[in-house]
């Protein structure tokens, strides 16, 4: 069996070496054309060279749910700026009808789209009046957390050590604190006013922020551009502002998206427990506040307010969603 088994490897072996001696005989270098470089296909561009952040954009402008979102918060933001100057009405003008439903006229001829309040006076005024407090307080007060956050998460990623441990303690502290009790217990202590929201929200929600971005230092605080800028000499605020932040600037912007929704429910469930804005000022937590009062004969008055601060909440978390998915570079195409 061994004879037999070693004069067939013998057998396999000699017909492989005919077939590559026969190849070599069929096939000559004659028959072969050097055709050179092409340098013109090799100059054509196949795939344009874009950005980070230009890529994240390309791909968010062509997500048609990002697009709806981003103009439902335009509009939102346009008419809260806008409507209040142009409006013939004032925010705390009184006219002579209350309580008038929408798309009607007081006794002076005088037309109201979304009809008068309590006290009479023009409702769509108040409306993207009180839009126009509340984004401004959710804008100053999510900026205010953000550059704090930023600066404090990155001195305390970028040196580490004991520094980080102090500073990691206090926002342990901070947040150990349920969050609404403190802004509550502020409100309380302070002047109603919309710089006391600000400040009241500003003391406090940026501890999220500064665990972001101090993760995110941690991991490229090691990184080959962040050393050799350590070894040309780079002060730590130049290493920080030039080339860490920058890194994180998506993380960034995705958090601001999120975080602006909870500042804007913020200050309406203060306003809505009257700690808000003070009176005659208006946010669409006042105007909740105002027409639950009514809301059985008139439920127009708390659910038109209602809905707006639902549709923007709800509008900036799915956009901060859309944002997170343009700005993974997994998704790059």
């Amino acid at each position: 069996m061994r004879k037999k088994k070693n004069t067939m490897q013998n057998v396999s072996e000699q017909s492989m070496n005919e077939v590559a001696y026969t190849c070599d005989e069929a096939i000559s270098a004659d028959e072969f054309t050097w055709v050179g470089q092409d340098i013109e296909k090799g100059n054509v561009i196949v795939r344009e060279s874009v950005s980070y952040f230009k890529d994240a954009l390309r791909r968010l402008f062509h997500d048609k749910v990002a697009l709806t979102l981003m103009i439902i918060l335009g509009f939102i933001l346009f008419m809260s700026i806008l409507m209040p100057i142009i409006s013939q009405y004032s925010m705390s003008e009184i006219c002579d009808s209350r309580n008038l439903p929408p798309f009607s006229d007081d006794i002076k001829g005088n037309f109201h789209i979304l009809g008068t309040d309590n006290l009479g006076r023009d409702s769509w005024t108040r409306l993207w009046y009180g839009g126009r407090i509340s984004l401004l307080i959710a804008f100053v007060a999510v900026g205010i957390n953000c550059v704090v956050g930023i600066i404090y998460g990155g001195i305390s990623g970028y040196f580490g050590g004991w520094i980080d441990n102090i500073m990691m303690r206090i926002v342990e502290i901070v947040s150990g604190i349920p969050y609404l009790l403190i802004v509550i217990l502020l409100m309380t202590i302070m002047k109603p006013s919309i710089s006391t929201i600000i400040i009241a929200y500003a003391l406090v929600g940026w501890v999220g922020m500064a665990r972001l971005v101090r993760g995110q230092v941690m991991q490229l605080k090691e990184q080959e551009f962040v050393i050799s800028a350590q070894t040309m000499g780079a002060s730590a605020g130049r290493i920080l502002l030039r080339h860490l932040v920058p890194n994180t600037l998506s993380v960034i912007i995705v958090n601001l998206t999120l975080a602006i929704p909870s500042a804007i429910f913020t200050e309406a469930y203060l306003s809505f427990i009257g700690l808000g804005v003070p009176l005659p000022q208006a946010s669409w937590g006042t105007l909740a506040n105002d027409g639950i009062i009514n809301f059985r004969y008139y439920p127009e008055q708390l659910l038109i307010p209602a809905i707006l601060i639902s549709l923007t909440m709800l509008g900036f978390n799915l956009l901060g969603d859309k944002l997170r998915d343009a700005f993974d570079p997994k998704l790059r195409r």
